[in-house]
């Protein structure tokens, strides 16, 4: 039977809306240019994951620690781990637990999911480092440090005559202990040339570098990493956690569990920063979305970097306290402050500019 000039009508409309909800569909599942940021788990560094304590030292007395020093994550949706849709980024624009990013703020432009992967976990080993480093530092414990040669940089001052291996001595007959003590150097010299000496394979080698000014600083334009001997023995179980966020909330861990007594007080306290081997606390990515995974772990207090104070302000979620800290020292402190039952209102917190 033919159909009626209205059946055909109904037809052609019900069809138009299919292909415009299929069209719909498929352009909000196309993959966009964004990461987004969520709330990840924490991590309590004096308790324990999987059966495994988060921290274990051995070589040394160790101590067990009651209450809470949750170091904080965040889920990164996008770039080279997965894609992102349109409808991902728009959904979590509105979400306010979450932020959205253009994917180079977080990776450079054609980084895989693997150098991604092995950049974060190698993040993480110098982070872990650096922890044990400065919670020595900070309890006065004696420990070897030297400074490496990774990667000079084509161009820079040192090229062709710093080599990777090289393991810095002296720099102007100043032995160096630290990277400050290379940093002083070029600082009072004002861009003259510098004396090195660097120990290559077993030998002495000197040379003359004229440093290059970045930014008003005075540089030799050399990647170093640490070479530590340490007294003791620290490991850190925690897999699935990358990157280099976590270092002041393990520096706090090791030193709660190789000293007497809760730095605590059994209190539940949260926080984040880098951290480098003479203390100063560094600024991390997704501070909002650490704040708020801290808070509904049950924190009170959160221990945040200075220069994150920026995005802290107008960000902290209800019950929590937000504290600025801009080194290991004043981290410890606060967190002893209040693990006694002191007031802590009057601790740095992050104001409006």
């Amino acid at each position: 039977m033919d159909r009626e000039p209205g059946d055909r009508k109904v037809s052609v409309m019900m069809l138009a809306g299919m292909t415009a909800l299929g069209l719909g569909i498929a352009v909000g599942t196309v993959p966009v240019a964004y990461v987004v940021e969520s709330p990840g788990p924490t991590y309590n560094t004096l308790g324990s994951v999987n059966g495994a304590p988060v921290i274990s030292v051995t070589g040394r007395q160790a101590y067990p620690a009651n209450g809470n020093l949750d170091l904080t994550t965040v889920y990164v949706d996008g770039g080279p781990n997965s894609p992102v849709s349109i409808l991902g980024a728009f959904s979590a624009w509105l979400d306010p637990a979450k932020s959205v990013h253009p994917v180079e703020l977080l990776y450079p432009t054609g980084t895989t999911k693997e150098e991604a992967e092995e950049q974060s976990s190698m993040a993480m080993a110098s982070s872990q480092e650096n922890a044990v480093a400065s919670a020595l530092n900070e309890l006065d414990i004696p420990f070897g440090q030297k400074l490496q040669a990774a990667e000079i940089p084509e161009g820079s001052a040192s090229a062709g005559k710093i080599l990777p291996g090289d393991v810095f001595a002296s720099i102007n007959g100043k032995p160096v202990t630290a990277l400050s003590v290379i940093q002083q150097e070029l600082a009072a010299g004002a861009g003259a040339p510098a004396t090195v000496v660097v120990d290559r394979d077993g030998k002495p080698v000197t040379v003359r570098i004229t440093p290059q000014e970045v930014e008003g600083r005075h540089i030799l334009g050399v990647m170093l990493k640490y070479l530590f001997t340490f007294p003791l023995d620290v490991t850190i179980s925690l897999e699935k956690v990358g990157g280099p966020s976590a270092g002041l909330m393990f520096s706090l861990g090791i030193i709660d569990t190789i000293t007497p007594g809760d730095l605590t007080g059994g209190r539940h306290i949260a926080g984040t920063g880098t951290i480098s081997p003479d203390g100063q606390v560094g600024p991390i990515g997704g501070i909002r979305q650490k704040m708020q995974g801290a808070r509904e772990a049950g924190a009170t207090l959160f221990l945040a970097p200075a220069e994150n104070c920026g995005e802290v302000v107008d960000h902290v979620p209800d019950g929590l306290q937000v504290v600025r800290v801009e080194t290991l020292a004043e981290a410890r402190s606060a967190v002893e402050r209040g693990g006694n039952g002191l007031d802590t209102a009057a601790l740095p917190a992050c104001a409006s500019n």
